[in-house]
């Protein structure tokens, strides 16, 4: 093989790489559930995902974030850009792409409205 074809395949090799990390990227649920271990009402919100098995038909990520700060600190920027206060973010807490529900009821309402 001469140098030019060990070349051609190299990019072609690189190319498809960067495509499937792209698409990787994009796949990663923009939906957060943020939650914190110690939180009754957190409870409540995670016993209603798995009886009604909420993981089936809606894609999130769970963000624990008492005990980690980039967890927290990225609850506070979600927070912010849906207009609420350092002093009124609270957990469960979650943000759906677009807006933001504070609350084990209102979660609920939102997961029970995707079935």
């Amino acid at each position: 093989m001469n140098k030019t074809v060990k070349l051609l395949i190299l990019a072609v090799a690189i190319l498809i790489i960067a495509g499937l990390t792209v698409v990787l990227i994009k796949k990663q649920p923009t939906q957060i559930l943020f939650y914190s271990d110690t939180c009754p009402h957190c409870k409540i919100v995670e016993q209603y995902i798995k009886d009604n098995n909420v993981k089936s038909y809606l894609v999130f990520r769970e963000l624990e974030v008492s005990s980690n700060t980039a967890n927290s600190q990225l609850l506070g920027k979600k927070a912010a850009g849906c207009g609420i206060s350092g002093d009124s973010i609270g957990v469960p807490f979650f943000f759906d792409g677009q807006n933001c529900l504070v609350g084990d009821s209102d979660i609920i309402k939102y997961f029970s409205s995707k079935k």
